[in-house]
């Protein structure tokens, strides 16, 4: 493991509005956390990602949503809630989008990321979806 990855685990939560400003929000605040954890060399991927997976949240529902990044032995995840609890659509392969002007999103997700999932939540008589991705920092 490099010298300035963290050792320990952590997590961090910003909860949203529905608003697409908020998708400049959680990039910026994504950049920061990452740069002070020391894991520069995948901002710029983990940015996409999230841009994307916020993004989806924000757009396709009409509740609050939160981003969510986490850091474990070498692997960050990066997700996003939001209060729909309808599954997101299955991404399609990027060669079929490359004139598409909307649906690239989970197919970005899916290139670029380790692994990706989804799954429903439910809290407090709350439903929702938790969509996420993992990306390998180990270099």
């Amino acid at each position: 493991m490099p010298e300035n990855e963290p050792k320990e685990p952590w997590e961090y939560s910003l909860y949203i509005p529905n608003d697409l400003r908020a998708v400049t929000v959680c990039r910026r605040t994504l950049r920061l956390v990452l740069t002070v954890h020391g894991l520069i060399g995948v901002v710029d991927t983990a940015e996409l990602l999230a841009t994307e997976l916020v993004s989806n949240a924000v757009r396709h529902t009409k509740g609050p949503a939160a981003l969510r990044v986490r850091w474990s032995a070498g692997v960050l995840r990066i997700g996003a809630w939001d209060a729909d609890p309808e599954p997101p659509e299955p991404p399609r392969e990027l060669e079929q989008l490359a004139d598409a002007e909307e649906g690239r999103g989970l197919a970005l997700v899916r290139a670029c990321a380790d692994l990706w999932g989804w799954q429903p939540l439910a809290r407090n008589g709350n439903r929702g979806k938790y969509v996420w991705c993992e990306v390998s920092a180990v270099a």
